[in-house]
């Protein structure tokens, strides 16, 4: 029904934009990384899917059409509702919930606030079918097993997903492949 927003920011929370479009102020639910790119008064622009319930509209807010797919695909899995679907969102990035389906580490999806392991489990099977590989997948599935035990030890020191990918990512292609070494390169990046 409403499928995107352009409007002026007029305030903005942790998860959560006002959007001012045409007069009328929406509020929309955002992932946590979207809310904190803009400032009250930038122009917005979000891709959105509204929810309907018998006494609730909420909308949804996602900066790409991809992100709202994932949200769509999320909200198919028995017991995903829309705010578990957005922590999914707000903890993982798109890449993140592509390896964790493509190389069947669904217990990834259990380090997302409010996510239970069975929970997880079902995230996994469900985004499997649904979920294309892309070519950034090729670059992305290649996590290698020793970068799967520096991305625990990172988010282990209280690192969150993100944080801890991107420091891999970051990670010279030259480096050496033990846990050790990698994990100091990567907590290099911190610094």
């Amino acid at each position: 029904m409403i499928a995107s927003l352009l409007g002026e920011l007029q305030h903005k929370e942790e998860a959560t934009l006002v959007i001012s479009v045409g007069g009328v102020g929406l509020r929309v639910s955002v992932p946590k990384g979207l809310a904190e790119r803009f400032s009250v008064g930038d122009q917005v622009f979000v891709h959105t899917h509204l929810v309907v319930r018998e006494n609730e509209l909420s909308l949804y807010g996602f900066e790409t059409t991809e992100e709202r797919a994932l949200f769509l695909a999320l909200l198919g899995v028995d017991g995903v509702g829309p705010k578990v679907a957005l922590s999914v969102l707000s903890t993982l990035s798109l890449d993140a919930v592509q390896r964790a389906v493509f190389s069947e580490e669904g217990d990834l999806f259990a380090r997302v606030p409010g996510v239970g392991k069975k929970t997880a489990q079902k995230i996994a099977l469900h985004l499997k079918d649904r979920l294309k590989p892309t070519d950034v997948l090729g670059k992305v599935a290649t996590m290698t097993d020793v970068d799967g035990e520096v991305l625990a030890a990172l988010t282990a020191l209280g690192y969150s997903v993100v944080e801890a990918q991107t420091a891999i990512q970051s990670i010279p292609k030259d480096a050496a492949q033990d846990v050790e070494e990698r994990l100091r390169l990567a907590l290099g990046y911190f610094q």
